[in-house]
């Protein structure tokens, strides 16, 4: 059995505002921006190196603006991401160590969906 996650939804309140924060400040790649009648926008977002996006919109899901929960992006270099989202105004956490043995960053979209950034620490 195969399955790929492909897309993920990102419950925003404002849409200009998310994909302007998500293409300028992180550099993710806009696919699509489509309205499909008066009330439902559809916008694809691709992180860099990613097979799968994210969607937001209006009209396109029932979940409440802010209510994700810990998305995670995997990066191989989290001190050079990190010094790039500092530079772009990310209001990012300090890296951490952490006891599992991965690097973390965390930070937040402007409705408060959660995000981290993971780097594995290699093991020797």
């Amino acid at each position: 059995m195969e399955m790929k996650l492909e897309v993920v939804f990102v419950p925003v309140s404002d849409v200009d505002k998310a994909k302007t924060f998500y293409t300028e400040r992180l550099s993710f790649h806009a696919d699509i921006d489509t309205k499909i009648g008066d009330n439902v926008r559809f916008v694809q977002l691709t992180p860099p190196g990613s097979q799968c996006s994210i969607v937001i919109g209006n009209g396109i899901s029932s979940m409440k603006p802010g209510s994700l929960d810990s998305l995670l992006l995997v990066v191989k270099d989290i001190k050079k991401i990190h010094k790039t989202l500092v530079k772009n105004k990310v209001k990012v956490s300090d890296i951490k160590k952490e006891v599992w043995g991965a690097y973390h960053v965390y930070f937040s979209d402007p409705d408060g969906n959660k995000w981290q950034l993971q780097q594995q620490i290699p093991k020797k």
